[in-house]
């Protein structure tokens, strides 16, 4: 049941009868296969291009709107805007809302791959006080990351923060080197390109 209630917000704004967007009601499938919980992270082409940066926590997709994309680089500060919690099986969804519904656009699986918390506490609690450290093991990104909340009241606001370790690279710039979906291995123009010619 808490499950279910964490979802009523992401249901309803959605018409499942006009969306292929997963609805989350089957609340028994996860998508948990390893003893580390998932991440992903998807490329938006909305009424703007962004990148929603999604955690696995307590049976959902904890989420965050992040417009300028993650970054290797830490000096580098990317504004991360909380949405509402996903179901499990939105981790692998691609394709394209229709328009006039909610979040209308294209979208597909950037990167993904499991992480685990580097706080001494549970990830929900760190997230909870506004600080969560968590260890990226995807195919694009990789290392330490740092989400930080840096507003409260009606605009919360956090930030997305790679953490100086061994896998920071200032030079690298994967948002714009490796643009494709690493489930389908097409480009959102290419998959735009798809839905048009599927009408």
């Amino acid at each position: 049941m808490e499950k279910k209630d964490r979802l009523e917000e992401y249901r309803s704004k959605r018409n499942f009868s006009r969306t292929r967007e997963p609805s989350g009601t089957d609340i028994s499938q996860g998508l948990r296969q390893g003893p580390q919980p998932l991440f992903v992270i998807q490329k938006h082409k909305a009424s703007t291009l962004h990148y929603d940066f999604r955690l696995e926590v307590d049976g959902v997709l904890k989420s965050w709107a992040v417009p300028k994309g993650p970054s290797t680089n830490p000096s580098e500060k990317r504004l991360a805007i909380p949405t509402e919690d996903h179901p499990l099986d939105y981790a692998t969804f691609e394709g394209t809302i229709p328009q006039n519904e909610y979040g209308a656009g294209t979208v597909l699986v950037w990167d993904t791959g499991r992480y685990r918390n580097l706080k001494d506490k549970p990830i929900a609690q760190a997230i909870d006080e506004g600080q969560a450290e968590i260890w990226l093991e995807g195919e694009k990104l990789q290392g330490g990351y740092a989400l930080v909340r840096t507003a409260r009241g009606k605009e919360v606001r956090w930030l997305l923060l790679k953490m100086r370790d061994e896998k920071a690279d200032a030079r690298r710039n994967p948002v714009s080197t490796e643009p494709a979906s690493v489930i389908s291995g097409h480009t959102i123009e290419q998959m735009e390109a798809k839905a048009q010619h599927d009408e």
